[in-house]
């Protein structure tokens, strides 16, 4: 069976639909969710819907457009830039008068009347600093030196900035990207082997070592143990999502939002989403993920530049591991994340530097070999 490029170069058009049943399901999960801080806080409703509307699906738009554009190699010839300034956003939350604390936690940039959340800035900085190493290393890839080192060497810098603040399901997350790409990319068995191996003895000695961690462990074992205290944001989820039922109250009818479920916004955002349009809603809003999922992989397996393909496997394994962490943990499938629904939960950086990804994915996806 033969191969050719096509002449014309188009994004690919199912991925593209794919993301637009995304961005209008998360628009009016979000708007529904949002009633429930209305009712509370008007005032903080406007900066909310502000800053999702105006930064997040306003700027990101405008910025996924120019990055469907942007040839994406441009990327590669930038890459250590890019990092580098990951990196400082990262560390500048570290920065007196200039990184904002909230829930004990400094994950935020605040800049006059401006905030961000540098976590965002650094995930996408990351997936496109590695997979130009690894395009560029090759076969070399297999050896230790230049895959295996370099793969701790990226993992353990961004461990060490984004624990630090503390954000351990965000650099789960990026782990796990990054694990993929350089699976992707060739690595040894008896290497993958090793990592299991770490992943698993980093996850105890951050377990031993925060106590917040434990904290959500604990819960996950006996969810009911502390129902009104630790155990409350799953126990209100669970019992938003079984209200639900099969068909749902209806868009708009959630009474776990006024009050109820913390963080409906938020990361409680699924369980809203559960109890509005039941188990079938539910179940189409998870399909719509792995469509999304699938559809990037199957791009990927016909890009034939390295770093394109790698690209967008790191991208994939950012939105949709964490999309799904975010739902397996409102369902008690694993422990709280704290991680957002991306595309429907808000925050405006989130929204926007999603919107960017997928438009160097379209990109991407306009160099696919089709089969014939």
């Amino acid at each position: 069976m033969s191969s050719l490029l096509s002449k014309k170069l188009h994004v690919d058009r199912p991925l593209l639909i794919g993301v637009f049943v995304l961005i209008v399901v998360g628009l009016l999960v979000f708007s529904s969710a949002s009633l429930g801080l209305l009712a509370r806080n008007p005032e903080i409703f406007k900066s909310v819907k502000m800053n999702q509307l105006v930064l997040g699906l306003g700027c990101g738009s405008i910025a996924m457009f120019i990055a469907v554009r942007l040839p994406y190699r441009i990327y590669r010839t930038y890459a250590l830039w890019i990092y580098i300034i990951g990196i400082i956003s990262l560390i500048a939350v570290f920065i007196p008068h200039i990184g904002m604390n909230h829930g004990g936690a400094r994950r935020w940039v605040d800049i006059g009347s401006f905030s961000f959340q540098p976590s965002e800035v650094y995930k996408l900085a990351f997936i496109i600093y590695f997979a130009t190493w690894l395009a560029g290393v090759k076969q070399k890839v297999t050896t230790f030196k230049y895959g295996m080192l370099p793969y701790l060497i990226v993992t353990g810098i961004s461990g060490a900035l984004i624990l630090a603040q503390p954000d351990t399901a965000t650099f789960g997350v990026i782990a796990m990207a990054g694990t993929a790409m350089y699976i992707s990319a060739g690595a040894k068995w008896r290497y993958i082997f090793a990592m299991g191996l770490i992943g698993i003895l980093a996850i105890g000695i951050l377990a031993l070592t925060r106590p917040y961690i434990r904290d959500r462990i604990h819960t996950f074992i006996n969810p009911t143990n502390d129902p009104s205290g630790k155990g409350y944001q799953i126990q209100q989820s669970l019992i938003a999502i079984g209200s639900g039922g099969v068909l749902g109250r209806g868009f708009g009818q959630s009474v776990q939002k006024f009050g109820f479920v913390p963080e409906p916004i938020g990361d409680s955002i699924f369980a809203i989403a559960g109890e509005e349009f039941g188990f079938v809603g539910s179940s189409l809003i998870i399909l719509l993920y792995l469509f999304f999922a699938l559809r990037g992989l199957v791009i990927a397996s016909r890009i034939q530049d390295a770093f394109g393909r790698l690209l967008i496997i790191g991208i994939v394994i950012l939105i949709t591991a964490g999309s799904m962490v975010n739902i397996a943990s409102m369902l008690g499938i694993i422990p709280l994340s704290g991680i957002p629904l991306l595309f429907m939960s808000h925050g405006g950086t989130a929204l926007f530097f999603t919107l960017i990804s997928v438009g160097i994915m379209l990109n991407v996806s306009k160099y696919q070999v089709k089969k014939i």
